[in-house]
């Protein structure tokens, strides 16, 4: 993660200290970039281990939302619980990309399904009966 800049370089550091503590466009996208990314790895994960499992419908959401959570609270260790200093707001770290990770989390824990009853369907124990 990067970290912010701490107001213009020019100023003494008595009036740096009275400013308010300002974020770099560049190293905000660079940490949504981070989110983005974490979140969207985790999500499959966890939808890889869901579609293993056999997790579905309501125990599969509360396995989504345990992941984002300990991904929420990783990036807020990450960023030595001082948010502000990397992010523009708590939703940022929160919550930005829930929604979109639950799209990618239901295709993995789908395609881990497809693919574990495929291999047992090979050892004669698929679980998984189309019409």
């Amino acid at each position: 993660m990067v970290i912010q800049e701490a107001g213009a370089s020019g100023k003494k550091s008595s009036e740096a200290m009275n400013d308010v503590p300002t974020l770099s466009a560049e190293k905000l996208q660079s940490n949504m970039k981070v989110i983005y990314y974490s979140r969207t790895f985790l999500s499959i994960i966890g939808g890889l281990i869901a579609g293993i499992l056999v997790f579905t419908g309501l125990t599969g959401f509360i396995l989504y939302f345990l992941v984002m959570a300990v991904t929420s609270v990783g990036l807020i260790a990450k960023a030595r619980f001082s948010v502000h200093s990397y992010f523009d707001c708590w939703n940022r770290v929160i919550l930005d990309g829930f929604v979109s990770g639950l799209m990618k989390q239901n295709f993995a824990a789908a395609g881990a399904a497809v693919c574990c009853d495929m291999l047992l369907r090979r050892a004669g124990k698929g679980w998984l009966h189309f019409s």
